[in-house]
């Protein structure tokens, strides 16, 4: 998604500023959530940064959650984040609200062809055009192995 959409990948996970009245407070994508005092750390799609000058002065966001979170083996913090405050399945919740709400029909569009292009186990048959209620609209159906 980022070599051919990488505006897509900017508005998915995009961290937080930990507080509006002080810069560089971005949180950063690490393996474990720190608590909001200690370091803005975040195994968190989207998480906040600490509340003073000692996290980062610009939001990371897919590619870093990624590479640093899900460690690009999509195991230790999916769906659930580690560390400081996780909650079940918080990170499968943050990613598919990002993607329904803060993309644009054509985005899902693209974000629904990619993903069907990543689905294991099978052919795929059909994909349904996707609605502004991604979640609930897009379904795509494939043939088990015999």
């Amino acid at each position: 998604m980022e070599i051919s959409h990488s505006d897509i990948g900017k508005k998915v996970c995009e961290t937080k500023k930990g507080s509006d009245s002080v810069n560089d407070t971005y949180g950063w994508y690490a393996t474990a959530t720190t608590a909001p005092s200690s370091t803005g750390a975040t195994s968190l799609c989207g998480g906040k940064g600490k509340a003073t000058t000692e996290s980062k002065n610009s939001p990371e966001a897919l590619k870093e959650f990624v590479a640093k979170t899900l460690l690009g083996n999509e195991s230790k913090n999916w769906p659930t984040s580690s560390g400081d405050g996780k909650e079940d399945n918080d990170n499968a919740k943050a990613v598919a609200g990002d993607l329904t709400k803060k993309l644009s029909p054509e985005e899902k569009t693209i974000v629904a062809g990619l993903l069907a292009k990543t689905i294991e186990g099978g052919e795929i048959v059909e994909i349904r055009a996707v609605s502004s209620a991604l979640e609930s609209e897009t379904s795509c159906y494939h043939f088990c192995h015999d």
